[in-house]
């Protein structure tokens, strides 16, 4: 079966982000890839695997520990003003759809 539409998602590349819930609760991060076909995102220095990995080319291979993507559920955005973790709401500024903090209002860049 096909999805007729994908949600929009509260989050981007470059957020900083705070885990709410799993084994690495409390950690935070910055997104540094979306992956939206899963509604999942890789976090740095979140949920920490490690990786093996064969020897091609100049890559020596070994057990490399790289970062696995977590859910989104699973994440929150750090406010910008208090640091603390905040839900995210739109609105229109100057006819453009905005992202902003739902705790202290203030515009996410």
């Amino acid at each position: 079966m096909q999805k007729r539409f994908s949600p929009k998602l509260h989050l981007k590349k470059g957020d900083k982000v705070v885990v709410i819930a799993g084994a690495n609760k409390g950690a935070t991060g910055e997104i540094l890839e979306m992956i939206p076909e899963k509604n999942r995102a890789v976090v740095d220095n979140v949920n920490i695997v490690k990786k093996h990995t064969k020897p091609m080319g100049e890559n020596p291979g070994g057990i490399n520990e790289v970062p696995a993507p977590i859910h989104l559920s699973n994440l929150m955005l750090i406010d910008p003003k208090s640091g603390e973790p905040t839900r995210v709401g739109r609105k229109e500024v100057d006819g453009k759809l905005v992202r902003y903090s739902k705790k202290s209002g203030e515009i996410i860049k």
